[in-house]
């Protein structure tokens, strides 16, 4: 359903459903346990490449519409009404706190302040220019990725869903986070319909 108003939606930060984090916890368990560096990264390269094959089949100004959606798994309530362009502008935020975070857990240093779903949120006048950003942001990640000795971590930086994560947990984060906003860039150029 394509919207011109705004919506009303759950504030930033309002979380999934109870039993969909619980399963969505298990799962990445799973991941984390079963996965590692290379998979995780090759996980994550799929879904950015599967991201600019969308973006590039889309024409640019159905990227900086907004379009109210059905709420995917793993997608809180109040990022149902973006762009394809605030979709990259959040994961250009995310990919960038992700690199922080297992930059300074590779180094013995525990990450400054609280993880906080609410405070990624992207801008909604974003532009054109977040297409390059955001591709830039992806290569920081997986040159931060490459560059660690170790992404077993001693130390943990909490996410707030998923509680301590090792650097090597952050970097499981990523790809998955990515194929969560990759499947609601599908439903934007979609159209919404639901």
């Amino acid at each position: 359903m394509n919207v011109n108003h705004e919506p009303r939606l759950a504030p930033p930060g309002a979380g999934l459903p109870a039993i969909e984090l619980f399963i969505g916890r298990s799962l990445f368990a799973l991941k984390r346990f079963f996965g590692g560096r290379k998979t995780f990264r090759a996980g994550f390269c799929e879904e950015r490449a599967r991201i600019r094959h969308l973006v590039d089949g889309c024409g640019e100004a159905d990227r900086e519409k907004r379009v109210l959606i059905a709420r995917l798994r793993g997608l809180e309530d109040s990022s149902r009404h973006w762009s394809v362009w605030m979709t990259l502008d959040h994961l250009r935020i995310t990919n960038e706190a992700f690199t922080r975070i297992i930059r300074d857990l590779t180094q013995g240093i525990m990450p400054g302040g609280k993880a906080s779903t609410a405070a990624v949120k992207p801008a909604s006048s974003v532009t054109s220019a977040i297409e390059a950003v955001y591709e830039s942001s992806c290569d920081e990640l997986l040159a931060t990725v490459y560059a660690a000795a170790n992404l077993k971590t001693r130390l943990r930086y909490a996410h707030p869903w998923f509680g301590p994560l090792n650097a090597s947990g952050w970097q499981a984060l990523a790809g998955m986070h990515m194929g969560i906003h990759r499947a609601q860039i599908e439903s934007i150029i979609a159209g919404g319909r639901f």
